[in-house]
């Protein structure tokens, strides 16, 4: 899905009726936890957006806009391992499956380095007024988004990366 897609599908959230929600300042970090060395990002510029009515939720943001603690691991992760210049976003479309005080599950499209793989996800989201608040954990494995790991560096970098989800989305009219 590109931004073009994105942007449709915003403007078609905003021009329905429906009670929708949006989001522009949402955090996505990741943790990879390898014998050498831990190493975590932080993206504090995640756009989504979510229907309440039909329960479909979008998630955006840009590679580049990780920032590591060490400017060297920002760069090798932009240009060796997400090449961000061929890849510069990562997306999910989705649709809430089941929500349950609170407890929900989300099942989508996640594009990541270029490559689109199924996922289901469980999370919290809780309505509050004109607010919406979402969270989550889930882990991604390299090798399913065709992310590649020099073996002089594979102990540095853990196989499976844990991602962490925080969002507020605010009702929009």
């Amino acid at each position: 899905m590109n931004r073009l897609t994105f942007i449709i599908a915003l403007i078609w959230s905003i021009q329905t009726h429906a009670q929708k929600f949006m989001g522009s300042n949402g955090e996505i970090s990741f943790f990879s936890e390898a014998p050498m060395e831990n190493i975590t990002a932080v993206n504090n510029k995640v756009s989504a957006v979510f229907d309440l009515t039909n329960h479909d939720l979008v998630f955006q943001l840009n590679i580049e806009d990780f920032i590591f603690p060490k400017a060297l691991m920002q760069e090798h992760f932009n240009e060796n391992y997400l090449e961000s210049d061929i890849y510069p976003k990562s997306i999910f479309v989705g649709k809430l499956l089941d929500v349950n005080e609170g407890r929900a599950t989300v099942q989508g499209d996640l594009t990541i380095h270029g490559i689109t793989n199924k996922i289901k996800v469980d999370g919290v989201i809780n309505q509050n007024g004109k607010k919406v608040n979402i969270a989550s954990n889930f882990m991604v494995k390299l090798e399913d988004y065709d992310i590649k790991v020099p073996k002089i560096v594979m102990y540095k970098i853990a196989e499976r990366i844990d991602i962490e989800v925080n969002i507020e989305l605010k009702e929009i009219k």
